[in-house]
C-alpha cells in the first residue's frame, strides 16, 4: 500500500525534505503533487526513521509545504526492449521523438548490479572507430572504457558524432553479434542537441542508436539518472540480445556539478574543489559497468567525454576518471587552432588494453610493433621542434630533419582526417608504413626485420631523397 505524507519541512535547490514515520526505502521512487495537482517525480537521496531528503527529477518550482508526499515502493526501473533501437528519449527514459510510447519486454532497476569479477572475460577484441589516431595509436577494445578528454571549445562532440556514425566490429570467426551505439548527452545545449540529431538522421546512424537527451534548462538531478539509464539499456541489449554495445556518455564535467549541486542543497562537506567526497566511487559505479561476461556473447563499451575545466588534467573530474578508466584519448587545443581534425594529440593519449586488442594475424605486420615505431619517432621530432626554436633547422643533421618531416607529415597525413573520413584499420595501418618509410630500414628499430621487408615502401624514402635533392 503507498504511503502519502504531507510533511514537507524544507525545499533547498533540488531537494524536497519531508517528515516520516517509518524507514522509507533508498532509491525508493516518490510522487509530489502540487497543490495545482501536477505530479512530479523524484527519488529518495538519504532516509532515516524521521526524515527523508527527495531529489525531485523536474525540479522543486511550485512545490510548497502544501505539497502531497506519495511513496511508490520500488526504484526506478528503464523498460527494455530492442524496440528501443532507432528511438530519442529525454535523460529520464522518455519518449521525445513523436513515436510510441514504449512496450517494454521487462523492466531493470537503473541502478544495475555490479559484474562478478570472476564472471569477466577479458577485453581483448577490436572494435574500428575509423578514425587513424585511435584505431592505429589508441586501438579500443570490446568491453574496455576509454574516456576522451577534451577541453571547452574543442570539437569533442564532432568526434563523438563521428565514433557513433563509424564504429563497427570486424566480423571475426563464428561471431554474428549485432553492432549497437547508445549516446547519453547530459547537460548539452538545445544548438548542440539539434547537431546530434541532424547528424543520426542524415547518416543513417539512428537506426542502430539509441539517444537519452538531457538538456542544459532541464533539471540538474537529471543527469544523475541519465548514464544509468543509458548503462541499464546497454547491458539488457549486451547480455539479453547479444549486441556489441558502445556507450558514448558527454558530458562527465556536467554530470559531476549535478552531483556538486546536490551535494551542497544537503549541505554535505565537500571534498577537493568543492566536490563530493564519494564522487571517485559515484563515477566507479558508472564506468565499471563496461565489460564482457562469460558465456555471453555480448559486451558493453565506453567512451565518456569530459571537459577539463580550465584545460586542467589535475583537476578532480579527469583525474578521478583517469584512475578508474583504462586510459584515455586527449584532445589538443594547439593542434585545433592549426585547423587539424580531430586535434587528438597521440603522445599523452594512452589505451592499457591496446597491445591485448591488436597484433599479428588482424592488420599488417605485427600492430603494435608499428604504433611503437610512430610513438617514438613522432615524440623525437616533436622534441626536436623545441630545438629548432633555439638553434634553427640549418643547424640539425640529416636525420633529425627526417625526423622533423616526419611529425609534420604525421599531424597532416595521418591525425588530420577529417570528421566525415571513414578509414578501416588497413587503410590506417597502411598509411603508418607510408610515414614509416620515410626513413631508412636501419631506424626502424622496433619492428621485426621481416615485417619491414614485407611492407616497407621503397618508393616513399625514394621520393622523399629526391624531393631533398630538388630542394638543394
Amino acid at each position: 500500500m503507498q504511503k502519502e505524507y504531507k510533511t514537507i519541512t524544507e525545499i533547498s535547490g533540488p531537494l524536497v525534505f519531508a517528515e516520516v514515520d517509518e524507514p522509507v526505502g533508498y532509491d525508493e521512487m516518490v510522487e509530489i503533487e502540487t497543490p495545482n495537482g501536477e505530479t512530479r517525480r523524484g527519488q529518495v537521496l538519504e532516509s532515516t526513521s524521521k526524515f527523508v531528503a527527495i531529489q525531485v527529477f523536474e525540479g522543486t518550482s511550485g512545490i510548497d509545504k502544501e505539497s502531497s508526499v506519495r511513496f511508490l515502493g520500488e526504484t526506478l526501473q528503464m523498460p527494455l526492449t530492442e524496440d528501443l533501437l532507432g528511438r530519442v528519449l529525454s535523460g529520464s527514459g522518455e519518449p521525445i521523438d513523436g513515436g510510441p510510447e514504449i512496450e517494454p519486454d521487462e523492466e531493470r532497476p537503473i541502478v544495475g548490479a555490479a559484474i562478478n569479477p570472476t564472471a569477466r572475460e577479458y577485453p581483448e577484441e577490436f572494435i574500428q572507430t575509423g578514425v587513424s589516431s585511435i584505431d592505429g595509436m589508441n586501438t579500443l577494445v570490446r568491453g574496455q572504457k576509454l574516456p576522451i578528454f577534451s577541453g571547452s571549445g574543442l570539437p569533442h562532440n564532432d568526434l563523438a558524432l563521428q565514433i557513433a556514425r563509424q564504429a563497427t566490429v570486424p566480423e571475426e570467426g563464428e561471431d554474428e553479434s549485432e553492432f549497437a551505439v547508445i549516446f547519453g548527452a547530459m547537460g548539452i545545449t538545445q544548438e548542440e542537441a539539434n547537431e546530434f540529431m541532424d547528424d543520426f538522421e542524415r547518416t543513417g546512424a539512428l537506426e542502430r542508436s539509441i539517444v537519452f537527451m538531457n538538456l542544459a534548462d532541464d533539471p540538474a538531478v537529471e543527469r544523475t539518472v541519465t548514464p544509468r539509464m543509458a548503462l541499464t539499456t546497454a547491458e539488457y541489449l549486451a547480455f539479453e540480445e547479444d549486441y556489441h554495445v558502445l556507450v558514448i556518455l558527454t558530458d562527465m564535467t556536467n554530470y559531476c556539478e549535478a552531483l556538486r549541486e546536490i551535494g551542497a542543497a544537503r549541505e554535505e562537506v565537500p571534498g577537493r574543489r568543492g566536490y563530493p567526497g564519494y564522487m571517485y566511487t559515484d563515477l566507479a559505479q558508472l564506468y565499471e559497468r563496461a565489460g564482457r561476461i562469460e558465456g555471453r556473447d555480448g559486451s558493453v563499451t565506453q567512451i565518456p567525454i569530459l571537459t577539463m575545466p580550465g584545460d586542467d588534467e589535475t583537476h578532480p573530474i579527469p583525474d578521478l576518471t583517469g584512475y578508474i578508466t583504462e586510459g584515455q584519448v586527449m584532445m589538443d587545443r594547439d593542434l585545433h587552432s592549426q585547423g587539424y581534425e580531430p586535434p587528438v594529440n597521440v603522445l599523452p593519449s594512452l589505451s592499457r588494453l591496446m597491445d591485448d586488442g591488436i597484433g599479428e594475424g588482424l592488420t599488417r605486420g605485427d600492430h603494435a610493433d608499428v604504433k611503437d615505431q610512430m610513438f617514438a619517432a613522432y615524440a623525437e621530432g616533436e622534441d626536436l621542434r623545441d630545438l629548432v626554436n633555439i638553434v634553427g633547422r640549418e643547424a640539425l643533421s640529416e636525420r633529425d630533419n627526417r625526423y622533423l618531416d616526419f611529425a609534420d607529415r604525421f599531424e597532416t597525413e595521418f591525425i588530420d582526417q577529417g570528421f566525415e573520413t571513414n578509414r578501416d584499420i588497413d587503410e590506417t595501418l597502411d598509411l603508418a608504413w607510408k610515414l614509416l618509410s620515410m626513413f631508412p630500414k636501419t631506424e626502424l628499430n622496433r619492428i621485426d626485420e621481416e615485417a619491414i621487408e614485407q611492407h616497407y615502401h621503397e618508393d616513399a624514402a625514394t621520393d622523399d631523397e629526391a624531393e631533398e635533392v630538388t630542394a638543394d
